[in-house]
C-alpha cells in the first residue's frame, strides 16, 4: 500500500438527532477528494472512534468507502479499531465488510498491559480480518522498538504511527524497522497538528503524517503540504507561524479541541457537521472568534 498526498482525517458529522450524518459526511469526503489526499481514514481518532458504536464504524466506513469510489481516482481507505479488544475486533470486520483496504489500531481501552500483551492484542486485531494494519503508538498503547521491529515480521502489519512524540524512541523504531528488511512498513507522525513537528519527523526518516487540518481547510493544508515536499521552506515557515502555530494555541486551550475546532472550522464554512460527542465539547462563542481570524489568515497566506 502507498500514500501519495495528504493524510485526510475526516470527520464522522452527525444531525440534530445525534445519528450519523451519511450524507454530509459523503459531501464533506467528496469536496476534498479533489485536493488529491494520500489515503482517508475514516472513523479515526479525528472521526471521533471513541464515540462510535459497531454499527456507525460499519455506517461510516461504507459511506466513506463510496464516496471515494465515485471519484476519479481510487485513494486507499483506512477504518479506525480499537478499544476493548471484543469492540477492536469487531469493528475491524466491520471495516472490512464494508470496504476498507486497512486499518489504524488505535490503543485499548483503559488498561495498561506490558508490550508483549500490546503485541498481541496488535495480533489479534490483525487476525480478525483480511485488512492489514497499522499500529497507532499513542497513550496507555506505547511500544518498544523490539516490539515493533516483531510486528514487522508479520505481513499484515504494514505501518507505525507515532502520536507519543519521543523523537530518541522513534529513531530507535525507524532503525529496527530497517534491520527487519522490510522495505514497504509505512511510518507516519500522527501527532496532533503534525504540520508543526514534520520538519524533525523527517529528518528521522518518517516521511508521513497524518493531518486533521486538511479535513477542515485542505487549500491550507495542501500549500503546507507542496511547500514540505517542494523543499520551499520559507512558504513552509509563513504557514507553521502564521496558521499552525496558533491553531495549535488555541487546541491547547481545552482537552479534545484536536478534534473539535475542526468541527467548528467546518460548521464556520458552511458544512453542517453538528457537534462533538462527549466528552469532547465545542468551542466556545469567544474561540470561535479566534479560530475564524486564524482560518482567515491561513486562506491568506496559502493564496500568496
Amino acid at each position: 500500500m502507498k500514500f501519495d498526498g495528504v493524510l485526510f482525517f475526516p470527520v464522522t458529522p452527525f444531525t440534530p438527532e445525534g445519528t450519523v450524518d451519511v450524507n454530509v459526511l459523503k459531501e464533506h469526503i467528496s469536496s476534498r477528494l479533489p485536493f488529491g489526499p494520500g489515503g482517508v481514514f475514516a472513523a479515526c481518532g479525528t472521526g471521533e472512534f471513541h464515540a462510535l458504536d459497531i454499527d456507525e464504524v460499519r455506517t461510516v466506513v461504507a459511506a466513506t468507502v463510496e464516496a471515494v469510489a465515485t471519484a476519479a481516482g481510487k485513494v486507499p481507505v483506512v477504518a479506525g479499531a480499537g478499544g476493548p479488544l471484543g469492540h477492536a475486533m469487531a469493528a475491524a470486520r466491520a471495516a472490512d465488510e464494508a470496504g476498507a483496504d486497512a486499518l489504524l489500531v488505535l490503543p485499548p481501552y483503559l488498561v495498561s498491559g506490558p508490550v508483549d500483551g500490546l503485541v498481541a492484542y496488535i495480533e489479534a486485531v490483525a487476525n480478525a480480518s483480511s485488512l492489514p494494519v497499522i499500529v497507532y503508538h499513542r497513550g496507555n498503547a506505547t511500544f518498544t522498538a523490539q516490539a515493533i521491529g516483531q510486528l514487522a515480521a508479520n505481513p499484515k502489519v504494514i505501518g507505525f504511527k507515532d502520536g507519543v512524540g519521543d523523537v530518541g524512541l522513534a529513531q530507535e523504531i525507524v532503525t529496527a524497522v530497517k534491520a527487519s528488511g522490510r522495505t514497504d512498513f509505512l511510518l507516519f507522525n500522527g501527532l496532533l497538528t503534525a504540520e508543526l513537528s514534520q520538519g524533525a519527523y523527517r529528518g528521522l526518516g518518517i516521511p508521513l503524517y497524518s493531518s486533521a487540518a486538511f479535513a477542515m481547510a485542505p487549500e491550507i493544508a495542501t500549500t503546507y503540504y507542496n511547500a514540505y515536499m517542494d523543499g520551499d521552506e520559507e512558504r513552509r515557515d509563513a504557514l507553521l507561524e502564521g496558521f499552525f502555530a496558533p491553531l495549535v494555541r488555541l487546541r491547547d486551550q481545552t482537552p479534545g479541541f484536536g478534534v473539535s475546532l475542526i468541527k467548528a472550522g467546518l460548521r464556520l464554512a458552511g458544512l453542517p457537521v453538528g457537534s462533538v460527542r462527549p466528552p469532547l465539547v465545542d468551542p466556545t462563542g469567544e474561540q470561535l472568534v479566534e479560530l475564524k481570524a486564524i482560518l482567515a489568515k491561513g486562506h491568506e497566506l496559502a493564496v500568496r
